[in-house]
């Protein structure tokens, strides 16, 4: 890869940093926090329905315990929300409308960033 192309891509991701800080909507998320979101965020484009227990038994997000912890957490922050199923032993996880409203400016400011490098 050309070194003007490699600039180009990393002046691109810094533009889209700078634009991602200006969203201020939901509290931060730590950094497993953000992982158990993002797998959430993956499972349901990909899934219709994601459950905690679907959540808990991903081996690569942790213990149970630490992963109950953080859903609690990401409840509390407004990030998701739980549903009940028609099982009533499970409950479906859900992105608020907050929370998509997030991923859709972080996708606005992606697409930013990439045109003001098209110049």
């Amino acid at each position: 890869m050309s070194s003007t192309k490699i600039k180009k891509g990393m002046d691109i991701y810094l533009r889209f940093l700078e634009l991602i800080e200006t969203i201020q909507d939901l509290p931060a998320l730590d950094p497993l926090e953000q992982k158990i979101f993002d797998h959430i965020a993956r499972t349901l484009r990909a899934e219709a329905r994601v459950s905690v227990t679907d959540i808990t038994s991903a081996s690569t997000l942790g213990s149970s315990v630490t992963i109950h912890q953080r859903l609690k957490s990401l409840i509390a922050k407004g990030w998701i929300a739980l549903g009940d199923t028609e099982d009533g032993r499970r409950k479906q996880v859900n992105l608020t409308k907050a929370a998509q409203s997030h991923l859709a400016k972080m996708s606005k400011c992606l697409m930013k960033a990439a045109r003001s490098n098209d110049v």
